[in-house]
């Protein structure tokens, strides 16, 4: 009998979480390589199912990444409009 490698994280929640939250197309693509893990398991291909949940997690943490970048160009491009209209006496 054949031993099975350990299950590896589907990092399923971390998907949902930063499509709804973060970025949603590459959210979408993680929770797509997130929900083949399990099956491919199942199924015996276990480094195709270690190549979807290091693709899951890379996708999951893109989409945070580009949520904080995108975030942070918000701030900082209203921030110095901010600045620029105190200075001006604008505001």
């Amino acid at each position: 009998m054949e031993q099975k490698p350990t299950r590896p994280n589907s990092y399923l929640a971390l998907a949902i979480i930063s499509t709804i939250l973060c970025c949603l197309p590459s959210g979408i693509v993680s929770i797509i390589y997130a929900t083949k893990v399990n099956s491919l398991y199942e199924d015996g291909k276990y480094d195709e199912a270690i190549r979807a949940s290091k693709n899951a997690k890379t996708w999951g943490i893109v989409s945070v990444v580009i949520a904080l970048v995108g975030w942070l160009l918000y701030i900082l491009i209203f921030g110095v409009a901010m600045l620029g209209a105190i200075a001006n006496g604008g505001y």
